[in-house]
């Protein structure tokens, strides 16, 4: 007689427990071993709770390789859905077994768990597990299909209904309780200040402070009392959206800056030429955004500005505007504005290049580089990659609720009647951003420091971002190169990896249409290419979303700022702006109250939180890849560290990167 010891976890979290009638069944090598009942008396409705329980057969299952679960199809009470963390089998033979599951059982459910060490495919011998692998790719490919949103846009999970996101990877009900709740709670504080419905314009600046929640965030109240200076300016091409700004050496010839014009905002005695010769001319250029579909208003269409922007670093190391071009083509009716025209001059055209930068980080820089690539990446994983595949254990804490969120965002902000069709923009011009972001989308953006690298960036002082983003690159690139050298020791094992080919196949053709251009890899034959995808995977859907999500609030909450609407044409002439002017430019009470009240959503901490490097799910029990875990942990503990003492001495810290403040996946 063989026995079998089973500690069984229900997972710690909200209604995870149920009084269901459970049964399992260890399946060996030699075959299955009786159905056992798992008494609800152990399991009970509770969460967190770990059951003890023996299974025993009359012969010997020779080597144990998987164990089925199943829900009672026909038990009386109402359903109440199992979520199963692991199960821990101590075999006849005192070896100890982790069985991850992670997963929500429905009533007349079943599910077959794999134990053991990650394996890949050719490393499976048991045609029991060789057939469980293979049906467990179809099972998750017929579930999860691609869907093709639109030309020209990445792919997507075919759902469009938040409601019928799969049960493994919706929300938890906490978190969906605390969405729900949080979205309340903007719309009473709205209706409170009177702006849910108010449509007439602010009538001064100061009346606009009554739309935010300043008292949330200590550097909004910077941003609120330095959002006109011209340093606080620079340094958010640096800090807020860093992926613009590029070293100039050769003005574009659609941007006729002359020495005259700029020479009185540089070094005495200097020149334009010569600055750019040492470097310290930057410039903002948003092409992208030439042309753009606009949203009709009032009967007549918006107007999209695509600036030029000029910055100079100074010998103070202040990074500061020089020039701006507001759109394209030179001409008498596209100035080019300076900090020598009048105050409100200069203010406004600033306005509607933080108008163009708005727009491009919330749509390109956010949502397209970073929730829909991961989109991609999640999806790819799931149909591609079996629980048991060492990849899959890696990625997936990378990959929760990222399709969840997704899903929701597609219900509520983009897409016909949807909130972000009120932009400047409106629903057209935003799916050709997305169309246009993607094609300019390459590995070399992705891949952070060649990113940096190619914009000559490397040695601008005070850019937080690229010096903490580096160095979690590094770190993460670490963890995964020792983390793949262990399961891909050769060139060879990657190239025979068809599962992960199929990986990266489905990533360059749903995720970047095939495009060539892109330089992303369509198959890999090196370990080291594997090394470099995966890591630029980890920091897109971790470090990249946190670094342009985190800090949306606390620049963008002040509507002014970074408005995703303007209501004005760009000034076609100098000397005509006032006050009124910007006033009559920036959006009405009701849409201003709208931007505060998402972007102090979508910069929120839930309490569901996981910070990068977290693994909270037990997926990996070989001893070496648990210190591997181990040792990446105490590098980001250690950056943590670093970063802390560093903003400790700055007047407006940089929060947005510490390991502890980035989130292991796209979860909002």
């Amino acid at each position: 007689m063989a026995e079998f010891a089973l500690q069984v976890t229900t997972g710690d979290v909200m209604y995870a427990g149920t009084l269901d009638n459970l049964y399992v069944t260890p399946i060996g090598s030699d075959g299955p071993s009786e159905h056992t009942h798992l008494t609800s008396v152990e399991l009970n409705d509770k969460t967190g709770k770990v059951g003890s329980y023996s299974v025993t057969s009359l012969f010997s299952l020779g080597c144990l390789l998987l164990l089925k679960l199943e829900n009672d199809p026909f038990h009386e009470s109402l359903e109440n859905e199992w979520f199963c963390s692991k199960i821990v089998v101590k075999t006849p033979e005192e070896d100890e077994i982790l069985f991850p599951c992670y997963r929500w059982l429905s009533r007349g459910e079943s599910v077959l768990l794999r134990g053991g060490g990650a394996t890949k495919a050719f490393e499976d011998a048991d045609p029991q597990l060789v057939d469980q692998r293979k049906k467990e790719l179809v099972h998750y490919k017929s579930m999860y299909k691609w869907d093709h949103y639109t030309e020209g846009m990445s792919y997507i999970l075919y759902l469009k209904d938040p409601k019928v996101v799969p049960a493994d990877i919706r929300f938890s009900y906490s978190k969906a309780f605390q969405i729900s709740y949080i979205s309340k709670v903007v719309q009473a504080e709205l209706k409170k200040k009177g702006l849910k419905h108010a449509a007439e314009q602010w009538e001064s600046i100061e009346a606009m402070k009554a739309v935010s929640w300043f008292s949330e965030s200590p550097i909004s109240e910077y941003v609120l009392e330095h959002w006109k200076d011209d340093d606080f300016f620079g340094y958010q091409f640096l800090n807020l959206h860093p992926v613009v700004i590029q070293r100039c050496s050769k003005l574009p010839s659609k941007f006729p800056v002359t020495e005259d014009m700029v020479k009185p905002f540089l070094a005495n005695g200097s020149s334009l030429t010569v600055e750019m010769k040492m470097g310290n001319i930057f410039i903002g250029d948003y092409k992208i955004m030439e042309g753009l579909p606009t949203r009709v208003l009032n009967g007549k269409p918006l107007v999209m500005p695509a600036p030029f922007c000029l910055l100079y670093l100074n010998p103070d190391g202040k990074l500061l505007p020089i020039a701006i071009q507001l759109t394209q083509q030179p001409s008498e009716s596209n100035p080019i504005f300076l900090p020598s025209d009048t105050e409100f001059d200069w203010l406004l055209a600033k306005i509607f290049v933080r108008h163009a930068d708005a727009l491009y980080h919330n749509l390109v820089s956010h949502l397209q580089r970073t929730h829909l690539l991961s989109e991609a990446f999640t999806v790819a994983t799931i149909r591609n990659l079996p629980k048991i595949h060492p990849l899959y254990k890696l990625l997936t804490p990378h990959h929760r609720h990222t399709i969840n969120t997704n899903v929701l965002s597609r219900a509520q902000l983009y897409g016909p009647g949807r909130s972000f069709e009120n932009t400047t923009l409106g629903n057209d011009g935003i799916i050709e951003l997305f169309r246009r972001g993607l094609l300019q989308t390459t590995y070399t953006t992705l891949c952070l420091p060649e990113s940096i690298a190619a914009r000559g960036l490397e040695s601008i002082p005070n850019f937080y971002y690229r010096d903490d983003a580096l160095r979690l690159w590094s770190i993460i690139n670490r963890f995964v190169e020792r983390m793949m050298a262990y399961y891909y020791p050769s060139d060879n094992e990657v190239s025979a990896d068809s599962e992960l080919q199929g990986w990266i196949n489905e990533i360059y053709y749903y995720g970047f249409l095939e495009n060539s251009d892109s330089g992303i890899p369509s198959n890999f034959q090196t370990v080291e290419e594997l090394i470099k995808f995966v890591t630029m995977v980890i920091f897109t859907s971790s470090c990249q979303h946190s670094a342009v999500n985190n800090a949306v609030f606390d620049f963008l909450g002040w509507v002014p700022n970074g408005p995703i609407l303007l209501q004005q044409a760009p000034p076609t002439t100098k000397g005509k702006a006032s006050m009124e002017t910007i006033l009559a430019t920036l959006p009405n009470k009701a849409f201003s109250g709208y931007t505060t009240g998402l972007t102090w959503q979508l910069s929120r901490t839930y309490d569901d939180f996981v910070p990068l490097g977290t693994y909270p799910e037990q997926r990996f029990d070989e001893p070496a890849t648990l210190q591997m875990i181990q040792d990446f942990q105490a590098e980001l503990s250690s950056l943590s560290v670093t970063i802390t003492k560093r903003n400790s001495e700055l007047e407006l810290p940089y929060n947005y990167l510490n390991p502890t403040q980035t989130e292991n996946s796209i979860t909002i």
